[in-house]
């Protein structure tokens, strides 16, 4: 979990586990999460809206997404 800052709650309904088992998992989650969390599949999965204009391009959409607030008349769609 290196590099990686997230809160994650994960709740297991299987008894008890070994303090290695609950490592295992956790790092299973994590590197799934580390993959689908990432800035490219962030591009893939929205898309910028700008008034008229609508936009898939991964240069943009990211440059949007870092403004504390969108600026007026942009909207980030999520495609899904």
């Amino acid at each position: 979990m290196k590099g990686f800052s997230k809160n994650l709650l994960v709740f297991f309904n299987n008894g008890f586990m070994t303090e290695q088992a609950w490592d295992q998992e956790i790092e299973a989650i994590t590197d799934i999460l580390r993959i689908t969390d990432s800035p490219e599949q962030f591009c893939i999965a929205t898309e910028l809206v700008d008034r008229n204009r609508i936009t898939s391009k991964s240069k943009k959409i990211l440059k949007e997404a870092s403004h504390f607030r969108l600026r007026p008349f942009r909207f980030l769609i999520n495609k899904n």
